[in-house]
């Protein structure tokens, strides 16, 4: 800011004149479709580091259980459990079924759709561990399975997610199973979007996007500040001690 020269001393106390330099339209115009052009050439790098953010480092490892990631049903996910049985790694499989608001009865809609997805994939017999939906829901429904794993005295799991939600799954599995001294380890499922390929569909662009803002809402918020205090809460309120359902 710079005081003019012709004006008298004392106004100085009142008012003063400043110059200010301002950029031109065609210059912001300039600016905005230089970023556009920079986004566009580089996008093959950056929506891959994006989608590979957002997938676990795949380390299934022989378990005493597989666990199946329910939340957002996906026949992909009981498929692949299906070779994780075959193979070997694991004999138990658990998959989580949310209940009946305020019971302990598991969502029947849920369970069958579960029931037909398993018997589609040959999957066999299955335990069924009733999670509660409240929120945040992926914690409590990883507190509800940890009661149920600790109560079957199963000390390892393979978690099988579907490709863009397994980096949360392997977040917040790590942070309640792990923290009870259950190895979790991680099998990532890719389904008709694979991470060089989300942004070919506006379908595929909102589900990444989904699921990045998940995953950081989890990461910064859920795991940092809410941890704590549902730990202390699910003691208070698990899904009745109505063990497990086993579905052929």
């Amino acid at each position: 800011m710079r005081e003019s020269s012709n004006a008298p001393r004392w106004t100085r106390h009142f008012v003063y004149r400043t110059e200010h330099t301002r950029t031109t339209w065609k210059f912001r115009v300039g600016f905005v479709a230089l970023i556009v052009i920079a986004a566009w050439l580089t996008r093959g790098w950056w929506t891959v580091a994006i989608a590979r953010s957002l997938v676990c480092d795949a380390n299934g490892a022989p378990s005493d259980a597989i666990l199946v990631e329910n939340f957002d049903p996906d026949y992909l996910v009981f498929e692949r459990t299906t070779q994780l049985r075959r193979a070997g790694f694991a004999t138990r499989v658990l998959v989580p079924i949310p209940t009946e608001s305020g019971t302990s009865e598991t969502n029947a809609v849920a369970l069958g759709t579960a029931e037909v997805m398993a018997k589609i994939a040959r999957l066999g017999a299955m335990d069924t561990v009733p999670t509660r939906e409240v929120e945040p829901i992926s914690l409590n429904a990883a507190y509800d399975v940890l009661h149920f794993i600790e109560r079957e005295r199963i000390r390892s799991v393979i978690v099988v997610s579907p490709l863009f939600r397994s980096r949360r799954s392997a977040l917040v599995y790590g942070a309640t199973l792990g923290h009870a001294g259950i190895a979790v380890r991680c099998e990532p499922v890719q389904g008709t979007r694979e991470v060089s390929t989300w942004t070919r569909s506006w379908h595929g662009v909102e589900v990444v996007a989904e699921q990045w803002l998940k995953l950081q809402y989890y990461r910064l918020y859920v795991l940092p500040f809410r941890l704590r205090a549902e730990k202390t809460a699910d003691r208070k309120s698990v899904p009745g001690s109505a063990g497990s359902g086993r579905a052929q």
